[in-house]
């Protein structure tokens, strides 16, 4: 999956309550009652969604020890989805989107990479005009060439980190790495959002409200 930036409109954001829950670093699922702490969270029809961007380079180094996607110009989110509920819940990883706002007529969402894609950007960063702020540069398209050994062992780190599973068993909790390339542009994360759509509980096929976790009220480090 390429990144891709698009518009849209949608529903007033819903009002998120912020607190503090301990972090596990590592993606995996762990039993439900576990807190996990965030940068951002809000919760609703028994599932709890929380977020935290890595910012700083200390934060790379067990996951990443040769490359670091944050030298790259890549922001990696730690996000967790806690179930409470009796049902699986169904998480469309693929329809995931960071909003974020260029100036006040600019605005644009990114996609997630793929650890492909991942591997790609570091491997073979774009050049970046710092003069120039009034968008960020369309990714170039992935290219199969060049694809050797440190490229394999980016792409596995990179899965090995991320979101693996897309369903969250009853009182459950999945969580791991979510990447989107920002081109160095970091500060555009205080004014950004983490839109989540598309989140289907299994048996009963409820359609659940959307999140939108919004870190222009959360501290930067």
């Amino acid at each position: 999956m390429q990144t891709a930036y698009y518009k849209r409109v949608r529903a007033a954001s819903l009002v998120l309550t912020l607190f503090a829950l301990p972090l596990l670093a590592t993606a995996a699922t762990r039993q439900g009652s576990e807190p996990v702490k965030s940068s951002a969270a809000d919760s609703h029809e028994g599932l709890t969604v929380s977020a935290e961007p890595w910012t700083s380079a200390e934060e790379y180094k067990t996951k990443f020890p040769k490359k670091s996607p944050l030298a790259a110009g890549i922001v990696a989110i730690h996000v967790a989805f806690r179930n409470s509920t009796d049902e699986s819940i169904k998480i469309g990883l693929d329809s995931i989107r960071l909003t974020i706002s260029i100036d006040e007529n600019n605005r644009q969402e990114l996609e997630p990479l793929t650890p492909e894609r991942l591997a790609d950007v570091v491997l073979r960063p774009a050049a970046k005009d710092p003069t120039s702020r009034s968008r960020l540069p369309l990714p170039l398209p992935t290219s199969s060439g060049g694809r050797n050994k440190q490229w394999q062992q980016l792409k596995t780190a990179a899965e090995d980190a991320g979101v693996r599973d897309g369903v969250i068993a009853p009182h459950m909790t999945v969580e791991g790495l979510l990447y989107f390339d920002l081109r160095s542009q970091f500060d555009l994360l205080n004014s950004a959002r983490l839109y989540i759509p598309n989140l289907v509980m299994l048996e009963s096929n409820h359609q659940l409200l959307y999140f939108e976790l919004d870190f222009s009220h959360t501290s930067r480090k």
